[in-house]
């Protein structure tokens, strides 16, 4: 995603078959097949389109669409940059009136009262099965969805509030949820929203002295939690937080909590509702929020240092989901999103707000339970995508990227008459998709096993997060047989900055600013980027609207630091991310000021963008670059993909187990060569080529504290986790 598709290596460079080299007949074949089907269907798709000439007349083409210009500059080539529909006025809400989030809720569930809202799988059954290296996985058997519609889910929510308020918890008193991602937690938010009392939220996957110190810094009294999350994260530092009194928990059993600290009381969330629907007619809420007033205080899992709080207002939110509901083409009550990336990140929360506020319907799931392959999905049961079927989805790259590396081991895998089919069935809708023409025929006979791994419905895939690699972005829209929306945005500023349009087939950007706010390039004049430059103005991103956030909770220095207020008084955030202007307005992710290492000869690596362009070998499942300012070259840490690494291993003759085969000199060259080739390929510099590297035989989860929850890598962690290593590739030893 960091550079434009054309020095990314093609997806079939990976599967090393090209069309020149297939059988002439097949080729033939799959042709006529081709001029055929578009013989027949021509007559039907010219009428069509003549039926549909007004609808054309109104919106173009998708290619004459995907041409359109989508931003323009203000003032000259630094910005600020505004979408094109937003030129005069920067958009703040979706419906007059509606300028809290409580309010927004109300509004969907006076529009769409009956249907449904959110969903939650029910558990069947629940074992454990070992696995052949002796370790035991839990399994599930799950069953359909249970759905609360919009006006039980408003009812559940105001009487969660009145009984929060009934256990001593006020308007403008800060209250933390520390949750997974579920029914529950929204329902808990917009108790909160309703009741104002601005919510802290933690990632589930956060460490114990991570948790004690935000809980401690926002002084809560009341946590929401589940009892999983009690039992192994919160119990044990417990006593590091002297203030809290009263503990929720969202699952019905147990009913009571022996073992707990004096002063501590445990409540199951269906007591504290019994208990707010008796005293909701004295309980109504007594402050009800202001737009200004904070809705959200959100602590960032933080790829450097402790979690940082940023404090989010309710017009902040409003503004952010504003922006990102008008890039979701015919956005509806029809819709249905899969919720399961932690709630606690922005893109999730905001994601889920914007379905909400469009009254479509949101069904619960979770990494381990998503597709029927799922780790904790029992063999020959369904997984949550084949049950909900879901039109819209929001994914990070590191799940697509295994979805498409594990098809394109399968296609490897498949005999040379399936193979071949694949690829030319691949190619033609390629072509056919930057034409702005649908493949029917080819959705139906070659990619529908594919399209149903995400239930066979979706429409809409929402990546953000992290850089999306081309080849994984072209997999999606031509195997899944939908639009890939690449956004940019941080917490700061409520996940809004730029989304692509859904008809831009073009790979390596982020698409143009959202409606709800503006971009400026800043130079900067150490990483030799300025707006000046050519053909494109380049530089620091800095992002202004009414969706840049308040700041940083109790951190008035950092605010000083990456927040400003210009002379109109509109908010800004200073990004640290360096990106370009396109000439159709829209932005590329090209750099990232806290990548970039100065090496000792004086060349600027960005380490940032040799991860990314290293992501494209089939051998890497992940990739950290390392460089020493006072070394000549680049180091890499690589988590190595299992199933080429073992087919690698096998193919040169090397025994031993895994551990073995990651610690072993010679599968570390062999791996080298291969990620050599393919930075070469990508066109990466000499310099920027890692000439040493180890295999971790571990991959890297949020829970082993060396990714964010939304994978970004935590390079501090990671040099104290490999430094060993680090010292044996640059000592030579």
């Amino acid at each position: 995603t960091f550079s434009h598709s054309s020095s990314l290596p093609h997806l079939l460079f990976i599967m090393k078959l090209k069309e020149e080299d297939l059988n002439p007949m097949l080729l033939l074949l799959f042709h006529l097949m081709v001029w055929i089907y578009t013989l027949i269907t021509f007559l039907p798709s010219y009428l069509l389109s003549w039926a549909l000439k007004t609808d054309s007349a109104l919106y173009g083409s998708e290619e004459e669409r995907a041409k359109r210009v989508k931003a323009h500059s203000v003032l000259g080539p630094e910005g600020p940059y505004r979408a094109v529909n937003a030129t005069k006025k920067l958009v703040t809400s979706m419906h007059l009136g509606v300028d809290t989030l409580d309010k927004m809720f109300e509004y969907a569930a006076m529009r769409f009262p009956h249907r449904d809202c959110l969903g939650t799988r029910e558990v069947i059954s629940e074992e454990d099965e070992q696995q052949n290296n002796g370790k035991v996985f839990k399994k599930v058997v799950l069953g359909e969805y249970h759905w609360l519609s919009y006006e039980e889910a408003l009812t559940a929510a105001s009487q969660l509030g009145s009984g929060l308020a009934s256990l001593g918890q006020r308007p403008k008193n800060n209250i933390a949820i520390f949750c997974e991602t579920r029914a529950e937690w929204i329902i808990a938010a917009q108790a909160c929203f309703m009741y104002n009392f601005p919510l802290a939220t933690f990632y589930s996957t956060l460490g114990g002295p991570a948790i004690a110190h935000g809980l401690n810094e926002t002084q809560v009294t009341h946590i929401i939690t589940s009892r999983e999350l009690l039992e192994t994260r919160l119990k044990a530092i417990l006593i590091e937080v002297p203030r809290l009194q009263h503990i929720i928990v969202v699952d019905n059993t147990p009913t009571s909590w022996p073992g707990y600290p004096r002063g501590i009381t445990v409540h199951n969330m269906a007591a504290v509702q019994k208990r707010g629907s008796l005293a909701s007619e004295t309980n109504s809420p007594a402050c009800a929020p202001l737009a200004s007033d904070i809705a959200v205080i959100m602590y960032t899992s933080g790829s450097t240092g402790i979690p940082k709080g940023v404090m989010i207002s309710h017009s902040n939110i409003l503004a952010g989901i504003t922006g990102m509901a008008e890039r979701i083409p015919k956005l509806s009550e029809k819709d249905t999103y899969i919720g399961y990336l932690p709630l606690a990140h922005v893109l999730e929360l905001s994601a889920e707000l914007v379905c909400i506020s469009h009254g479509a319907r949101i069904g619960y799931s979770s990494p381990q339970t998503l597709a029927d392959q799922s780790t904790k999905i029992k063999k020959g049961s369904k997984g949550d995508t084949s049950v909900l079927q879901p039109t819209l989805m929001a994914a990070v790259p590191e799940i697509m990227d295994r979805i498409y590396k594990n098809v394109m081991t399968k296609v490897e895998e498949m005999n040379f008459v399936q193979r071949t089919l694949f690829i030319l069935a691949y190619n033609y809708k390629l072509e056919q998709l930057t034409k702005g023409n649908s493949t029917p025929l080819c959705d139906k006979l070659v990619f529908r096993k594919i399209r149903s791994l995400l239930g066979g419905q979706t429409r809409v895939l929402l990546s953000g997060g992290a850089p999306l690699s081309a080849a994984t972005q072209r997999f999606m829209n031509v195997c899944l047989c939908c639009s890939v929306g690449q956004g940019y945005g941080l917490t700061e500023t409520c996940g809004a900055g730029t989304i692509s349009e859904m008809w831009d087939y073009s790979t390596g950007r982020v698409g143009g600013p959202l409606v709800c706010c503006e971009i400026k390039l800043k130079d900067w004049v150490e990483g030799g980027y300025r707006s000046t430059d050519k053909p494109r103005p380049r530089g620091e991103i800095v992002i202004g609207g009414p969706n840049i956030t308040m700041g940083y909770y109790k951190s008035e220095p950092k605010n000083q630091d990456d927040f400003f207020v210009d002379e109109n008084g509109q908010r800004w955030f200073c990004t640290g991310d360096i990106g370009q202007f396109h000439e159709d307005g829209c932005l590329e992710i090209i750099d990232r000021k806290k990548d970039l290492v100065k090496l000792q000869a004086g060349e600027y690596v960005s380490l940032g963008k040799v991860e990314a362009m290293l992501k494209n070998c089939p051998l890497v499942d992940n990739i950290c670059a390392y460089a020493n300012s006072d070394e000549t070259y680049v180091i890499g840490f690589v988590v190595p993909n299992q199933k080429q690494l073992l087919a690698l291993a096998d193919q040169y003759g090397i025994r031993g187990s895994w551990e073995e085969l990651c610690n072993s000199k010679a599968m570390e060259e062999l791996v080298l060569k291969a990620i050599t080739e393919t930075a070469v390929a990508v066109q990466l510099e000499r310099f920027e080529i890692p000439r040493k590297i180890c295999l971790s035989p571990d991959p890297w989860t949020p829970e082993t504290g060396l990714v964010t929850d939304a994978f970004k890598l935590k390079r501090k962690n990671l040099k104290t986790h490999y430094q060993d290593d680090i010292e044996r590739m640059y000592g030579g030893k």
